[in-house]
């Protein structure tokens, strides 16, 4: 059974969590901060402590149907005894009726246990402000998204994450070519030149991140990168209190070919910008072996914003440590038809005041 972990202020009694502007866990009632090492001995006396059972026997509601509650996970809350529902994957939440913030050991204990966690450094103000400074200059956006809408949900999460390190040996082939042009008084020329050219050597990568949680796209995670790793810390469960975090779903084998694919494309970037000098250059054969490949579990900070407009859902993602924003906008279709109607109109202008001059002259 999992065991729900709360940190309580040992001044006051209150659930404390942990404050990604001052880098430390402080008490929303007492204001009493607390320095994530004294914490240590403290994370380690919790985790020792027995499971509180206070399971009720009802005959009340229907029986699930086959399948139904697969995935389906329910713990009590150590405050006021509220239930907290969540999945397999839920390993840090809050309870829904006294906000209390809850770490869910089972999760993370054992072979899951994450190596590192990149604190949060930005909060859930900075993350409105952020989308809002996204809203701003989009021209083709509705307005009364901009004026009237509202943030269905704010949530910060930890995301899992693997870090693969590896060397690459890489040989590849490219056809590149050459032009040379020139007249005289009867004819233009021009001549290409063909060459096969070869780059050969070994590259290194360290800590190539590939989302472990299968809910959340890939792409949309690597559009918030890149991440600090300098200030990544060793994984303690404090840091989880107060956001929201998952556990890995998607396990290191599982990501293997994710992380291959962005090797293999920023190998090939690396050593296509060595060759120089030529036209054009196209890769014919690519040929990459990889050594002393290892990964690593991490914890990852990110703040997600969820709003709704006509009936969509829209996404946005924001790295909790950079600030970096992502997520697609709704198009005002009016606007975008007087746009082009007069982009049109100016290139129609254009051309009749070119065709007008030729006519003069």
């Amino acid at each position: 059974m999992a065991v729900l972990q709360e940190y309580k202020c040992p001044c006051c009694g209150g659930a404390i969590a942990f404050d990604s502007t001052i880098q430390k866990m402080k008490c929303p009632y007492c204001d009493t901060e607390f320095e994530m090492e004294t914490l240590q001995s403290y994370d380690n006396e919790l985790k020792n402590e027995p499971a509180e059972d206070m399971q009720w026997d009802s005959s009340a509601g229907a029986q699930w149907q086959e399948g139904e509650a697969d995935g389906l996970r329910t713990y009590v809350c150590q405050s006021c005894g509220g239930e907290i529902v969540g999945d397999e994957n839920t390993a840090a939440t809050s309870c829904p009726f006294c906000g209390n913030p809850v770490v869910i050991m089972g999760q993370l204990s054992g072979a899951l246990k994450p190596d590192y966690v990149i604190p949060f450094k930005l909060d859930k103000k900075a993350a409105k402000a952020a989308l809002l400074r996204h809203y701003s200059g989009k021209r083709l956006l509705p307005k009364v998204f901009q004026d009237q809408n509202h943030i269905d949900e704010v949530k910060g999460m930890y995301v899992p994450f693997w870090l693969f390190d590896a060397d690459a040996d890489a040989s590849i082939r490219y056809r590149a070519t050459r032009v040379r042009a020139w007249s005289d008084r009867d004819y233009d020329y021009t001549e290409t030149s063909f060459f096969s050219v070869t780059r050969g050597g070994s590259i290194g990568f360290e800590r190539v991140p590939v989302d472990g949680s299968a809910r959340i796209p890939d792409d949309l995670m690597e559009s918030i990168e890149p991440y600090d790793f300098s200030e990544a810390v060793d994984f303690q469960t404090a840091y989880l209190a107060g956001y929201l975090a998952d556990k890995y779903d998607v396990d290191a084998e599982q990501s293997i070919g994710r992380a291959n694919e962005r090797i293999k494309r920023s190998t090939a970037e690396a050593f296509a910008a060595t060759v120089q000098g030529y036209a054009t250059v196209t890769p014919e054969a690519t040929g990459i072996r990889l050594r002393n490949g290892r990964a690593k579990y991490a914890l990852y900070p990110v703040w997600f914003l969820n709003t709704t407009w006509q009936g969509k859902q829209y996404t946005f993602a924001m790295n909790g440590q950079t600030g970096k924003l992502v997520g697609d906008l709704p198009l005002d279709k009016a606007a975008y038809k007087r746009w082009l109607f007069g982009l049109t109109g100016a290139i129609g202008a254009a051309i009749f005041a070119v065709s007008w001059l030729l006519w003069l002259l």
